[in-house]
């Protein structure tokens, strides 16, 4: 693992994942789904429910990237993904309650200690991004909820592919006006990690989870517990 003072010092901005690194996805999710469930006489784990979206979300959006066809919004594999697990939990629904459920990740709270250790990345020096799947409109409507102004938010619909696209982080990149050497990728998931790590980025990979990366040619730099573990050390990185 490359030194983390060199790095440290040769890095001018990170750039953030949101959904499940900025913002709480799984618990935010599962709160805002738990009372609909019950209603819907759904008797099952919520949590349980929130993992079957996000797994067909994810793999929804993998098949479109790869199948180039166009780039298909976010919200609309959102509806297909809720629409298919609902569908597969046996639960009746309206079109409105899947457009009311995927509205819910707009209103995602970040991790408690997200905030702080933003501040005390911008009060080093550091340009602060983010790179996210989301739509432009959905990342401008969470903004409020977040509550940091970052220098930059972006959309991979500006690429035209979701993450892990090599194209998503060269956009990201090329609107920072960053090189991608100069540019510290951080994610909760490994293989964000390993896209922005193929491009040429740096990356820090937040192990919220416990997890193991895994086996891949494309290590991250920095593994950190939470951020406030990412942000001490980078700044004790800068001395």
């Amino acid at each position: 693992m490359e030194d983390i003072g060199v790095f440290a010092r040769e890095t001018n901005v990170l750039v953030f994942d949101q959904y499940g690194t900025i913002v709480d996805m799984q618990q935010g999710l599962t709160d805002a789904v738990g009372d609909f469930l019950k209603e819907k006489g759904w008797d099952d784990e919520p949590h349980r429910f929130v993992t079957w979206w996000r797994r067909t979300h994810f793999e929804n959006s993998m098949i479109d990237a790869l199948c180039d066809r166009g780039h298909t919004p976010y919200r609309q594999i959102g509806h297909r993904a809720v629409s298919f697990v609902m569908d597969r939990c046996g639960i009746t629904y309206t079109q409105d309650e899947v457009r009311w459920l995927v509205s819910e990740i707009e209103k995602l709270k970040p991790f408690p200690d997200v905030l702080k250790g933003l501040q005390d990345l911008r009060d080093a020096g550091f340009k602060l991004a983010i790179l996210s799947n989301g739509d432009r409109d959905m990342l401008e409507a969470a903004g409020p909820y977040i509550g940091f102004e970052f220098d930059h938010v972006i959309s991979v619909q500006e690429a035209g592919y979701f993450k892990p696209h090599w194209k998503t982080y060269a956009t990201a990149a090329e609107i920072i006006g960053e090189d991608r050497s100069s540019c510290l990728f951080v994610a909760n998931h490994a293989f964000d990690c390993i896209g922005a790590k193929s491009y040429g980025m740096r990356t820090a990979f937040i192990d919220r989870r416990k997890r193991p990366f895994g086996e891949t040619p494309h290590q991250p730099d920095l593994i950190s517990a939470d951020f406030a573990e990412m942000t001490a050390t980078l700044i004790k990185g800068m001395k």
